[in-house]
């Protein structure tokens, strides 16, 4: 989620003071996690017939994370656009979430670490615990962003207690967001966003296998960087990294560029015999996957997850969008994105299709207020 800060004075949006951070350096850290949230391992609930999408699914909620669970509920999380705080709903489908009780799990700190900016939280089911990745910063220095995580040993994620387990650890101290964690044949990784010192660009994608649901380990590696005109509108963005397994490969999606229309998403490519810790056996698309559309008047889409229909079968693409193109102000201070969902498709050669945008549902027309 490419984001200039909400601020009523004058001062240098996100990237002009992560530039200007970095300029005057940056500190070593320990390794760190992050890693895309999607349909790796499936959970099996009970197959049903799937509903007919409605859209736009959740107003005035960026950054959705859906995940389904073997409880046969599908639970829900996003960024609320007051930036203070980590919500949750459940529902046994997927048009449920609309209209499903939203408890608010976590609130920002009011000094220190975790007081500011609380950015696309990720809800994660791992050994038996539920875990929330999120990105945050502290009261006194709002951009200092980086990767914190929530983790709850009750059963029922509404239930029980929230321990803050700390900030996961990176190679540097620099600008970091957007963590989501997967599992591929008896390996956890952790993939996110993070700006590299000496690099011309606010963030690349990375990836790194995992210790426990809080620890990096090994090597991090670089998977991608802006290097595509799409990729550098506005600013140089790889981030929002989200995972699918299908077809005998893994495909990461990401977002790119500033996050007005021009925000839009790009794919990344291995075998699923690969050894993913190697760059070179990642292919990147040269052209975007999913972008604005004026005939269907969505614009932004990004920041996405993947979930399955309630059939257990249909593939569910999930994102945010904007219904209007132009934005008075700055993107960051504008609420308007909303959770979307559609069909994700595949092509014959048995690569995802992304397709467009949907237009809003008929019964959903109404633009936000």
């Amino acid at each position: 989620m490419s984001r200039v800060p909400p601020v009523p004075i004058p001062v240098p949006d996100r990237r002009s003071l992560l530039r200007g951070a970095l300029a005057a350096g940056a500190l070593a850290a320990t390794p760190t996690v992050a890693a895309a949230g999607p349909a790796i391992a499936a959970d099996a609930p009970s197959p049903r017939k799937a509903a007919p999408f409605v859209n736009p699914l959740v107003r005035n909620r960026a950054d959705p994370h859906i995940h389904r669970h073997s409880d046969g509920h599908y639970y829900f999380t996003a960024t609320a656009p007051e930036y203070d705080r980590i919500i949750l709903r459940r529902s046994r489908t997927l048009n449920g979430l609309a209209t499903a009780a939203e408890s608010v799990i976590w609130t920002k700190h009011a000094t220190g670490p975790m007081g500011a900016h609380i950015w696309a939280p990720e809800i994660h089911r791992i050994g038996g615990k539920w875990y929330i990745y999120f990105a945050s910063a502290p009261a006194e220095s709002v951009w200092d962003i980086r990767i914190w995580v929530l983790e709850n040993a009750n059963p029922d994620p509404f239930k029980g207690t929230w321990t803050e387990r700390g900030q996961i650890k990176t190679a540097w101290e620099t600008f970091s967001l957007d963590a989501t964690t997967f599992a591929h044949r008896g390996t956890r990784y952790l993939a996110w966003a993070q700006h590299e010192p000496g690099m011309d660009n606010n963030t690349a994608l990375w990836l790194s296998k995992m210790a426990d649901p809080w620890t990096l380990t090994g090597p991090q590696v670089r998977l991608s960087t802006p290097e595509y005109d799409w990729e550098c509108i506005g600013y140089k963005v790889n981030e929002g990294p989200a995972v699918i397994a299908r077809n005998g490969r893994l495909f990461m999606s990401y977002s790119a560029s500033a996050t007005d229309f021009n925000y839009c998403m790009g794919l990344l490519t291995a075998e699923a015999d690969a050894d993913l810790m190697d760059p070179a056996n990642w292919s990147k698309s040269p052209v975007p996957v999913f972008t604005s559309n004026d005939t269907t008047q969505q614009y932004g889409p990004g920041h996405n997850s993947f979930t399955v229909a309630e059939d257990g079968r249909s593939d569910v693409l999930v994102y945010h969008a904007r219904q209007y193109k132009e934005i008075v102000g700055d993107p960051l201070n504008d609420p308007n994105r909303h959770t979307r969902v559609q069909k994700l498709g595949w092509h014959a050669d048995g690569t995802p299709d992304f397709g467009i945008p949907v237009a809003d549902t008929a019964t959903n027309m109404e633009v936000a207020s």
